[in-house]
C-alpha cells in the first residue's frame, strides 16, 4: 500500500483516488492542503475530476484510495466531527422547497449547534446579499439567484473552518458577487480555509492565494499565481495546459 504523503494544513487531501466505470480513474493520486487563512482556487475543464474532488472533500462521495483530512479529522474514519467544521455551496441550489428560507437556514443552524449568535449572524448575511425580506417566503418562490443566496447565508452562518464553494458566483447578481469576494476575504483574515472552483478564471485569479489546475484527474500545475503563470494571465496558462 502506497504510504500517504505527509501535508499539513487545515485542509489535507492525501493520495485520493476514485475510479467509476471500467476502472478509469476520475481522481488520479490528488495531493494537496489548503492552510487556514488562505483562499485555494481549483480549475478545471469539465471531467477533469473536479466535481469528484470536491465531493469527496464534503463527504458526498466515497473514494478508493487515500484520506481527506479536515482540522485533524478523516473525512473517511470520522465523518461527523470533520463535517462539522466544514461548510459546502455546491454548484446546484438544491434545498429543501416547502420550508420558507427562515426555516431552512434555522434549521441548518439547528445541525451546527449556533445557538448564541444565531440571530445576529442570520441578519447580518441576509441584509449582505439583499434577501432579508424575502427569508418569511416559501423557498420554492425564490429565483434561482435567491436560492444561491440562501444557500451561501446557511453556509457562512455557523462560522465554519472550512468554506467549499463550487462555482458560488453561479446566479448571483453583481452586488452580492461583490459582497461575497469581500465576506471571503473577510473570512480569511479570520482564520477560515476556501477551497473554491470556479469557470471564472479572472475572478480565481485576483482571488486566490494559491491556484491549482486538474487535468485528467491529476493535479498539473500549482502555486500562486506569480509561481505558475509569471507574465501569463490564468485563462491563458489554463488553455496552453488543456491544449497539451
Amino acid at each position: 500500500m502506497k504510504e500517504l504523503i505527509k501535508q499539513t494544513g487545515l485542509l489535507q487531501i492525501q493520495n485520493l483516488k476514485k475510479s467509476y466505470q471500467k476502472g478509469a480513474l476520475a481522481v488520479d493520486d490528488l495531493s494537496l492542503s489548503v492552510d487556514a487563512g488562505e483562499i485555494y482556487g481549483f480549475v478545471g475543464h469539465n471531467g477533469a475530476g473536479k466535481s469528484t474532488t470536491i465531493k469527496s472533500i464534503v463527504g458526498a462521495l466515497g473514494f478508493d484510495g487515500g484520506d481527506i483530512i479536515i482540522d485533524g479529522k478523516s473525512i473517511k474514519n470520522d465523518p461527523i466531527n470533520a463535517k462539522q467544521v466544514l461548510a459546502y455551496v455546491p454548484d446546484n441550489p438544491d434545498i429543501y422547497e416547502h420550508l420558507t428560507g427562515i426555516q431552512y437556514i434555522n434549521f441548518v443552524c439547528d445541525i451546527y449547534g449556533v445557538d448564541n449568535e444565531r440571530n445576529e449572524r442570520i441578519e447580518k448575511f441576509a441584509t449582505e446579499f439583499q434577501i432579508k425580506e424575502n427569508l418569511g417566503d416559501l423557498i420554492s418562490s425564490y429565483s434561482h439567484g435567491m436560492k444561491q443566496k440562501l444557500v451561501l447565508i446557511s453556509a457562512l452562518v455557523h462560522n465554519p473552518k472550512l468554506l467549499v464553494l463550487d462555482e458560488p458566483f453561479v446566479g448571483l447578481d453583481p452586488v452580492a458577487s461583490f459582497r461575497l469576494k469581500e465576506i471571503m476575504k473577510e473570512l480569511c483574515k479570520n482564520g477560515t480555509a476556501i477551497f473554491f472552483s470556479s469557470h471564472v478564471l479572472e475572478v480565481v485569479e485576483k482571488l486566490c492565494d494559491r491556484v491549482g489546475i486538474i487535468k485528467k484527474g491529476k493535479l498539473v500545475v500549482e502555486g500562486s499565481m506569480e509561481e505558475i503563470a509569471k507574465d501569463k494571465s490564468l485563462e491563458k496558462l489554463f488553455l496552453e495546459i488543456a491544449d497539451e
